[in-house]
């Protein structure tokens, strides 16, 4: 675990499944559709349950797919954590992804910021099945959590955990910390 401190606020790069995960909210890398096909979004999926994937269609039944850069939030379920925020990445090749990533990131910050929680889990969204370039990720990843705690230093969110299964995108997103300038 590599650990970065900005202000008040952390950035924690871990090794583990995010299903198990001990903050307030784990984000979920959805799609639009908030169907949990594949990847990290089957995976939160099965061990959240029913109720989780109840909520999921009962949004998109109420208000309709869930855009690419966005995000919606759901309780738990049966995860340890309150909350699940479900945001839609870019795939890659889709146009104008850096944006959309960003976008993506931002939206899970700021419904972390509505609902007052001050931890959350995030996974490299959109870098597995939706074939974001790794390195990239991480450097928007940084880019994007650095800037947003300098421009909101009175942020209620403490920590931020990045937490991903593989080792690959570990190693990578520790690599991408080590040429971050705060």
């Amino acid at each position: 675990m590599k650990k970065i401190s900005i202000f008040n606020h952390a950035i924690e790069i871990v090794k583990g499944d995010i299903t198990k995960e001990n903050t307030e909210a784990i984000v979920n890398a959805a799609n639009s559709a908030l169907q949990h096909g594949g990847g990290v979004a089957l995976a939160i999926s099965s061990a959240a349950g029913k109720e989780l994937r109840t909520e999921c269609e009962q949004y998109i039944s109420q208000h309709g797919e869930v855009p690419t850069g966005s995000a919606m939030i759901t309780t738990g379920g049966n995860l340890k954590v309150k909350y699940v925020i479900h945001t839609v990445g870019p795939i890659w090749g889709s146009g104008n992804e850096d944006e959309k990533l960003k976008n993506a990131i931002i939206s899970c910050l700021e419904i972390c910021e509505k609902h007052s929680l001050k931890s959350c889990s995030i996974p490299a969204i959109s870098s597995g099945i939706y074939g974001f370039p790794k390195e990239r990720c991480a450097k928007i990843f940084f880019q994007v959590l650095i800037g947003y705690f300098h421009e909101h230093p009175n942020s209620n969110i403490t920590l931020i955990r990045l937490c991903n299964i593989d080792e690959k995108t570990c190693s990578i997103f520790e690599k991408i910390s080590n040429q971050v300038h705060l």
